[in-house]
């Protein structure tokens, strides 16, 4: 008899388009990966990241009428359902489990149950119940599979950790005084670059008054911001306060394709985030041998050990800004932290991650 082949349906609340094309790009990335190694993938995603209510109202009911018709025309045809965050994308991939007997993974990506599961008791509920009833569980980091457990009384090896891992054909070292080229900005200046969304809890406000200080000592240095403003009260107000400060500039989000040369012309990246599900791009920092600097939360605190970064506690703009000076000022430490962090970028290789997810969707013993 032939073995029939793996047919496989991701659902996510976060995927690129034409129009917003960083949004959710690593579940694409995911997507395009698998894709090469011959799986057959497809896709139901929200495409939208507008957080107005009208817009969020609109694009979700757009989502589930997908799911629906999916369900009802083709729904039997997947054998994997694999769900993009917890809660919603996770509870339309219980329902083909339920009426196909599709194989149920859920990646948990650290909002999902830093943020949506403790808003209240129905979706901390929600979490649970799908957690439990997925078939194999994808954390991409340690604290999340660990408060899974603790919290969740969901059994370790029902959980992998797997983070989406660096496209390492994309990130990569670039000749730094070709990368300021290709951006406009000599070769003498410091940059401190920030990669992210712009929301409070990315501790942009820290890390503003961090540079401020630092600035000081290094009246060159700059402090260039790229992300979406996905809290637009918030982003302008940081605006605001900061629009008489030479050397602080907002650029917006960018394509994949211009992020690695950024990276690359800066001298130290930032992650000064209160809550952290993994931090790619600390991961694509280190593949392009640029220092990061991040808070120990979440997946950061893993990531960077062991030499690979500099971590500081959360919320302290004094200890960003010694981290800072200690990065920036020593061509030792550069050297130290661009060889650690190659060592743990190689074993985050993208290639090896989807290798990895492959067997997972093979493995039929945790179902």
């Amino acid at each position: 008899m032939t073995k029939r082949k793996e047919r496989i349906l991701i659902i996510s609340t976060m995927y690129p388009s034409s129009k917003h094309p960083v949004f959710g790009v690593f579940v694409e990335n995911q997507v395009r990966a698998l894709k090469e190694k011959g799986m057959l993938v497809d896709v139901i995603a929200v495409q939208n990241p507008s957080s107005n209510k009208k817009a969020v109202l609109q694009k979700y009911m757009m989502w589930i009428m997908r799911t629906g018709w999916t369900l009802v025309t083709k729904g039997k045809k997947y054998t994997i359902i694999h769900a993009h965050y917890i809660f919603p994308s996770g509870l339309c991939a219980l329902i083909f489990k339920k009426l196909f007997h599709a194989r149920m993974i859920v990646t948990a990506h650290g909002g999902d149950m830093d943020k949506m599961a403790r808003k209240n008791r129905f979706f901390q509920k929600a979490t649970k119940c799908i957690l439990q009833e997925a078939d194999h569980i994808i954390a991409v980091g340690h604290q999340l599979k660990n408060d899974m457990v603790l919290h969740y009384g969901i059994q370790e090896q029902k959980i992998d950790v797997l983070p989406m891992g660096v496209d390492r054909s994309r990130f990569h070292p670039m000749n730094k005084k070709t990368a300021r080229n290709l951006i406009g900005c000599n070769e003498q200046v410091s940059i401190i670059l920030y990669v992210g969304n712009i929301i409070q809890a990315k501790g942009l406000e820290e890390l503003v008054a961090a540079y401020q200080k630092y600035k000081e000592t290094n009246p060159t240095a700059q402090l260039h911001i790229i992300g979406a403003e996905k809290e637009p009260l918030f982003a302008k107000n940081l605006k605001r306060k900061t629009q008489t400060e030479e050397g602080i500039f907002f650029h917006g989000p960018m394509q994949q394709s211009q992020l690695p040369i950024w990276i690359s012309a800066a001298n130290v990246l930032v992650i000064p985030s209160y809550m952290e599900g993994f931090g790619l791009v600390a991961l694509e920092a280190m593949s392009c041998h640029t220092p990061v600097v991040g808070t120990t939360v979440g997946g950061l605190r893993y990531l960077l050990a062991d030499g690979a970064g500099i971590l500081v506690p959360p919320k302290d703009s004094d200890a960003l800004e010694a981290a800072l000076q200690a990065v920036l000022s020593s061509t030792s430490l550069q050297r130290s932290l661009i060889q650690n962090g190659e060592e743990k970028a190689r074993a985050y290789d993208q290639d090896q991650i989807i290798e990895r997810l492959i067997e997972i969707y093979r493995d039929r013993s945790s179902s």
